[in-house]
C-alpha cells in the first residue's frame, strides 16, 4: 500500500483544490515563455518568409522592421544591375489605424513589388494571389475580413481576395498585402482641401520668381498632380530586396552595395539579428524575469502547501515511528506527494493552456523545448519544496502518538 496516494485520497479536495492552484500558476510560466517565442516568430516572420538574401535600407538606419526607412524607387534598377544579382524587388511597410464598426483597425500595410511579387510565397487559407495591379489585398485572418469584402482606404476600395494566417507584424497587428503602388497611395493619401491649398502655394510662390513672370504659362504647372510634376520625386520605398544568383559571392555583393554612400546593407541573418537584439531584447529581460518571479513564487507556495501538509500528518507520523517504521517511508511519503504536486499541476497547466492561449491577442507558442524545461524545473521545485516538510518530520519524536 502506497502511503502517499492513500493520504492523498483520504484528503482528495484539499490536495485537488492545491494540484489546480499550482496548475493555474505554471500554466502562467507556460504563457509567459510562449508570449515571448509568439514575439520572436512575429518579429522575423517576414525576414524568414520573404527569403530575400539581402536588404538594402537607408543609410545608417536599421531597416524598415526597426525604423523608418527611406530609398528611392530607382533603387531597384541600380540593385539589378550589381554582377550577381538575379532579382531586386521593391518593399513598402508601414501601419495604419483605421475605424471599422466603431472600433479601432491596425493595419500592417505591406506592398509587393508587382508584377515580379504577386504574394506566391504567401501562405493563404482562402483565396488567391494578387491578380492586378490596384485595388486588391490579402490580409490575415486576424483583421476579421471574409474573401469579397471591402475596404475603403485613403480615396479608393480595396477588395479582399485572400486572406491568410499567422502574418502578425512585431507590433501584433495584422499584415494586409498590396502592391507597392497601392501601400504608397495610403501612406501618401492627402485630403482633397490640403491638395488644394498646396496647388494654391505653388501658385503664390511662383508669382515671385521672375521666370515665372516672364512665361505665364509656367505658373499652369502649379495646377497639375504632384506625380506629374518632373521636379517632384516619385514617393520612395522603404527597402529593396535582393536575391542573389545561384553560387554568387554573397559577401562580395554586400561589399559593393555597401560602398554606396546612401545606403546600408544587411544580409538576411543580420536583419533578423537586429530585430532580435533590438525591440524583442527588452521584452525577453521583462518575460524572463516575470518567469523567474513566478517559479520561485510557485516554490515558496508549494513548500507552504507541503508543509502544512505535514503538520496535518505529525500524529500520524510519530504513530508511524513509534511502530518502528523506518525514516524513508516517512521520506518517501513526503517527497511522492510533492512529485504528485508537480506533475499533476504541470499537466494542469498545460491543457488548460492549450485551450487558453488561443483565445490570447498576441501569439502564444509552447515550444517543446520550453516545455521539456519547465518540467525539469518543476521537478526540482518539488523535490526542493518538500524538504521543508521533511525536515518537520523528521523533527517529530514516537512519544507525540501518545499524547
Amino acid at each position: 500500500m502506497n502511503l502517499a496516494i492513500k493520504d492523498i485520497r483520504h484528503n482528495f479536495g484539499r490536495f485537488a483544490l492545491t494540484a489546480v492552484g499550482i496548475g493555474m500558476l505554471l500554466m502562467v510560466v507556460m504563457g509567459m515563455g510562449g508570449i515571448y517565442r509568439g514575439v520572436v516568430e512575429d518579429a522575423t516572420l517576414l525576414v524568414d518568409r520573404i527569403g530575400a538574401d539581402l536588404w538594402i535600407v537607408q543609410r545608417n538606419t536599421r531597416g524598415p522592421f526597426a525604423e523608418q526607412s527611406r530609398v528611392p524607387s530607382n533603387l531597384v534598377y541600380r540593385a539589378a544591375s550589381v554582377p550577381g544579382v538575379k532579382s531586386s524587388r521593391e518593399f513598402v511597410y508601414h501601419t495604419i489605424q483605421r475605424q471599422r464598426n466603431g472600433k479601432p483597425l491596425r493595419i500592417a500595410v505591406l506592398g509587393l513589388s508587382w508584377p515580379t511579387d504577386k504574394g506566391e510565397w504567401i501562405p493563404l487559407t482562402s483565396g488567391r494571389s494578387l491578380g492586378q495591379g490596384h485595388y486588391e489585398m490579402i490580409v490575415d485572418k486576424t483583421l476579421n475580413f471574409e474573401v469579397g469584402e471591402e475596404l475603403i482606404l485613403g480615396k479608393e476600395k480595396y477588395t479582399v481576395i485572400g486572406t491568410t494566417d499567422n502574418m502578425i507584424s512585431s507590433g501584433g497587428d495584422g499584415i494586409a498585402f498590396f502592391t507597392v503602388a497601392d501601400a504608397q497611395v495610403i501612406q501618401f493619401d492627402t485630403p482633397g482641401e490640403a491638395v488644394r491649398l498646396e496647388r494654391a502655394a505653388r501658385e503664390s510662390r511662383g508669382k515671385k520668381f521672375e521666370q515665372a513672370i516672364q512665361q505665364p504659362v509656367m505658373l499652369e504647372n502649379a495646377e497639375r498632380p504632384s506625380s506629374q510634376l518632373p521636379a517632384i520625386a516619385r514617393p520612395q520605398i522603404s527597402a529593396v530586396m535582393v536575391t542573389l544568383s545561384s553560387g554568387a559571392d554573397l559577401a562580395q555583393v554586400a561589399q559593393i552595395i555597401s560602398g554606396w554612400g546612401d545606403v546600408s546593407v544587411y544580409t538576411a541573418d543580420g536583419q533578423r539579428e537586429l530585430l532580435l537584439k533590438g525591440s524583442v531584447e527588452k521584452v525577453r529581460q521583462q518575460i524572463g524575469l516575470f518567469r523567474i518571479l513566478l517559479t520561485l513564487i510557485a516554490a515558496i507556495i508549494m513548500a507552504l502547501i507541503l508543509y502544512t501538509l505535514t503538520l496535518d500528518k505529525l500524529h500520524s507520523i510519530a504513530l508511524l515511528k513509534l511502530i518502528g517504521a523506518p525514516n524513508r517511508v516517512i521520506l518517501g511519503l513526503i517527497l511522492q506527494q510533492a512529485l504528485i504536486l508537480g506533475v499533476v499541476g504541470f499537466g494542469i497547466g498545460y491543457l488548460v493552456g492549450r485551450q487558453l492561449f488561443p483565445m490570447f491577442p498576441r501569439r502564444v507558442i509552447l515550444a517543446n523545448t520550453d516545455l521539456i524545461q519547465l518540467a525539469g524545473i518543476v521537478l526540482g521545485i518539488s523535490v526542493v519544496s518538500s524538504m521543508l516538510g521533511i525536515w518537520k518530520a523528521m523533527r517529530v519524536s514516537p512519544n507525540e502518538a501518545l499524547s
